[in-house]
């Protein structure tokens, strides 16, 4: 299995059935000796996956099927992500199509989630630090930086009040795809800093307050059950939407965008499959693909909504020049650390001196100082 986070790039030729592949495939008899060449163990083990791939899959129903032009298939799976239940959705649906791609709501800053294990992931998520508050402002400007440690806390929050750490559909779809011959594993999320780089442009001074504000003071208690009743609209996001709700442009860019974006990921994932050939002179052949895409459920209507319109991913991968107000409150901002901080030092300063200054041992140096000093 591979990471990428490049789709595949399409196949030419014409498209066949993979239902009707396995018929051509060659077969290797027990008993008897065998060398194969590459082009026939694909084969073989291409035949073994197609008989393990269900033709009418029984699906969870949270799963959503599309189909593109040239008749592949794509396997939305609809979770929550705090939610066992959404774990098993994606080991079953995986387990039933045997895709040929499987793409997660992931890009490539949150990659580490799929390689950490649970007991340390869940530490991570409940400790948020002084050091990831200077790697976020570093990576993403301080704005931005605020902005993502501030989502964090949403997510630390949820995680505190469960006891679960987030992710784990993504683990379990990076788990079950590593079992499927020839399956090839997409980043499909739009970059983090480009997300909240853009949803910062579009607040003004006043509403970035606001939200922060909003975000700073979030304490209300969720349960499990809440979790499960969120399926149909992910609890992180309808959480995030309710805070969001009276800026719409935030909304857009943080929910609509990112829905252009992951459609833009499966279509390109779902492209058709070259298989290998004997020799050169061996016409091309190529298959529909069949992927699974493991998205929240807040994303699946826009997906659906987005499926069979030009997409522009141009357009929502540009960072807009900051506006004036963002330079001021930038400034104001700064303005406002290094006050602090000077004003923290200075009373630092202040009570340390103070403090030594009452110390008997001083007291007696400097005593000692003033008796020493010769008389005018």
């Amino acid at each position: 299995m591979e990471v990428e986070e490049q789709p595949p790039q399409e196949a030419d030729g014409e498209p066949v059935l993979t239902s009707g592949a396995s018929g051509s495939v060659p077969r290797v008899l027990s008993g008897e000796p065998q060398n194969l060449s590459d082009v026939d163990a694909f084969n073989l083990l291409l035949e073994m996956k197609l008989k393990r791939r269900r033709e009418q899959p029984n699906l969870p129903r949270t799963v959503t099927q599309l189909v593109a032009e040239d008749g592949s298939r794509v396997y939305v799976v609809g979770t929550a992500h705090f939610s066992d239940d959404s774990k098993r959705d994606v080991v079953k649906t995986i387990r039933e199509v045997q895709p040929d791609v499987v793409v997660v709501e992931l890009c490539q800053y949150r990659v580490s989630m799929l390689k950490m294990d649970e007991r340390t992931l869940l530490r991570e998520a409940r400790e948020v630090s002084l050091e990831k508050l200077q790697q976020a402002v570093r990576q993403n400007g301080l704005m931005s930086g605020l902005m993502q440690m501030l989502l964090l806390k949403v997510s630390a929050h949820i995680t505190e009040q469960l006891g679960m750490a987030p992710g784990g559909e993504f683990r379990e779809a990076f788990k079950e795809a590593s079992k499927v011959p020839f399956c090839k594993f997409h980043l499909g999320d739009r970059p983090i800093p480009v997300t909240f780089k853009r949803a910062i442009a579009a607040l003004s001074f006043w509403q970035k307050v606001k939200l922060a504000w909003g975000l700073c003071f979030l304490s209300d208690p969720i349960s499990k059950d809440d979790v499960e009743r969120c399926k149909q609209k992910d609890l992180l996001e309808q959480m995030m939407a309710e805070m969001i709700g009276e800026f719409p442009d935030l909304h857009r860019t943080i929910v609509a965008e990112r829905d252009v974006y992951l459609t833009h990921a499966l279509r390109q994932a779902a492209r058709r499959l070259e298989l290998p050939r004997a020799s050169e002179a061996e016409p091309r052949k190529c298959v529909p693909s069949v992927v699974v895409g493991v998205v929240g459920m807040g994303h699946v209507p826009g997906i659906e909504k987005n499926w069979s319109t030009d997409l522009n991913i141009q357009e929502i991968m540009t960072i807009p020049p900051p506006s004036i107000s963002g330079r001021v409150s930038r400034l104001a901002l700064k303005a406002a650390f290094f006050g602090l901080l000077g004003y923290g030092l200075y009373w630092m300063g202040r009570r340390t001196v103070s403090l030594v200054l009452s110390l008997p041992a001083t007291q007696y140096c400097l005593q000692r100082a003033s008796e020493a000093r010769p008389r005018q």
